[in-house]
């Protein structure tokens, strides 16, 4: 066998050695001493709704920037790794995401916590989202230079589609009442729009506030429709769990975690495409891991031979977005490594610390210090190694939270929400947004409007206007720029196969359906 691994890619070439990665796995174990604190406020960041991975390595940034480069790049490494993990905790636990990428767990991770099988729920979280980011870091490792060139190809009409799929994901989640679901998801398109007009430059619905001027902040928005909307729901029961299935959740024992990883073990081939899902939405700049993590849900209910059991409580319902919004991690640093282009927030941050350094980023980076682009995936294995071994037992313990009385989590849980989401732009005005946003998903949870299509509405709407408004400039005004390209051809298609397959499926079952019903009165 050769000693080396050789990677090409359009006249790149990079050739590493076995024994220099077996040398660079040696010197990230041995970091073990930064990664542990990395791995524990990242997952304390991510239980906290509104305190971001990103507001957090900006507070680090004067620590990171004096220590060794190495290191520096470990703790924010395995901060960010485990801040995705954390965001499901609470979702799972108060159907609170702490973390955009974790709105989708929501779904199915609540519904499995009031059902008494919150330990299920927070192993499947943990185990998805430790074996989806072990997965595409190895990949990514493998076909680094090759990856690195997907971003190129993805340009604004591209981009146009990709919002597209994510805005079809409004009526996959109002399934069950499609005008509701419209209705809430086209709701949340209206708030998405608030802001300066990207083209006049006029305040579009901002009723003369200053702080609107740069759009609805996402952060107030997602806890108000979450966290303070749920506050006020738990309000009406004693306790998360239902009453009949309390005695379930306080037998909490073992074997529920052990029954947690048999489940992950019976999935294993969603969790390996969903988490490919959030490394390739990783790699394009904008995306994102919620955008991920809704597309993962999305596909697993589609592709299902069960869709009817999403929403109520199904593992595989929390095991697709957690694979997929960790599996972003990964791919969000190819773009600052290949090209100098940050992916997002966090990978301008982990630029900014690397070019101090001296680092010089984009192609050549592959020939003179390739020790150091695989050191920094070698670190985020270990990370994910040591979550699955350390995290994971957790579960039995955090699970109990949920046996605790309302009346004692709901003035705890609205002190840390309106908190967090004065953290991100320390304007006393978001505070008073969140609560606004508070009292409209409280309102809709009482009408049955789904406030995730709300959320996606405020999420994509906006990404979606900037892509479609620079794509129509290209063309010109002209409409058929955006099936211009082979590959947003494809995608184009891919949407239309998104919004029509599960509608030819359900009319599929409703005809066996009546054909075994007919066959019964027959006989």
């Amino acid at each position: 066998m050769a000693d080396h691994l050789g990677l090409r890619d359009r006249g790149l070439t990079v050739d590493v050695s076995y024994t220099l990665l077996l040398n660079i796995l040696g010197q990230s174990i041995s970091l073990w001493w930064i990664i542990l604190p990395g791995m524990i406020l990242g997952t304390l960041v991510g239980i906290l709704p509104g305190f971001s991975a990103q507001n957090t390595l900006i507070i680090l940034l004067p620590l990171t920037l004096y220590m060794k480069i190495e290191a520096g790049m470990a703790l924010m490494i395995s901060l960010y790794c485990t801040t995705q993990l954390g965001g499901g905790i609470p979702a799972i636990l108060f159907n609170m995401p702490g973390e955009g990428g974790a709105a989708a767990t929501v779904l199915d991770g609540y519904p499995m916590t009031k059902k008494g099988q919150a330990q299920q729920a927070l192993v499947c979280c943990f185990a998805a989202s430790a074996f989806g980011g072990l997965i595409t870091t190895i990949i990514t490792m493998a076909m680094l230079p090759a990856l690195a060139q997907l971003g190129l190809y993805f340009r604004s009409v591209e981009m146009v589609v990709v919002m597209v799929f994510g805005l079809t994901l409004i009526a996959a989640i109002a399934a069950q009442d499609l005008l509701k679901g419209l209705i809430a998801g086209f709701f949340g398109l209206m708030i998405g729009a608030i802001g300066i007009d990207p083209v006049f430059g006029t305040p579009r619905a901002t009723f003369g506030f200053l702080e609107l001027y740069d759009g609805v902040p996402l952060i107030p928005a997602l806890i108000g429709l979450f966290a303070i909307s749920e506050a006020f729901v738990m309000l009406e029961s004693e306790t998360i769990v239902r009453n009949e299935d309390l005695k379930t959740a306080k037998a909490a024992r073992w074997a529920d975690t052990m029954e947690g990883l048999y489940i992950n073990g019976r999935y294993w081939w969603q969790t390996i495409w969903t988490s490919l899902i959030g490394l390739v939405i990783g790699i394009l700049p904008g995306a994102g891991a919620t955008i991920a993590a809704f597309l993962a849900y999305h596909y697993s209910k589609m592709l299902s031979k069960t869709p009817e059991l999403y929403g109520t409580g199904h593992p595989p319902g929390v095991i697709a977005p957690e694979s997929a919004n960790n599996g972003v991690t990964s791919g969000t640093l190819v773009p600052v490594f290949a090209l100098g282009i940050p992916g997002g927030t966090t990978g301008a941050i982990m630029m900014l610390v690397l070019t101090y350094h001296g680092v010089v980023l984009g192609p050549r980076l592959f020939i003179e210090r390739p020790e150091l682009v695989y050191s920094v995936y070698m670190q985020m294995l270990v990370c994910y190694v040591l979550m699955a071994l350390l995290i994971l037992p957790m579960a039995r313990y955090m699970s109990r939270v949920v046996w605790i009385p309302t009346k004692f989590l709901v003035p705890l849980i609205l002190s840390l929400v309106t908190i967090a989401a004065f953290s991100e732009r320390e304007y006393i005005f978001d505070m008073g947004l969140a609560l606004f946003f508070g009292l409209v998903g409280y309102f809709a949870r009482k009408g049955k409007y789904e406030v995730s299509a709300m959320l996606i509405g405020v999420i994509m709407g906006p990404l979606f206007e900037t892509y479609f408004l620079r794509s129509m400039r290209l063309g010109q005004g002209d409409l058929t720029i955006l099936f211009s390209s082979t590959l947003a051809n494809v995608l184009w298609v891919m949407v239309v196969l998104a919004l029509f397959l599960p509608f030819i499926r359900n009319r599929k079952k409703a005809g066996v359906l009546a054909q075994t019903v007919r066959a019964g009165h027959e006989s």
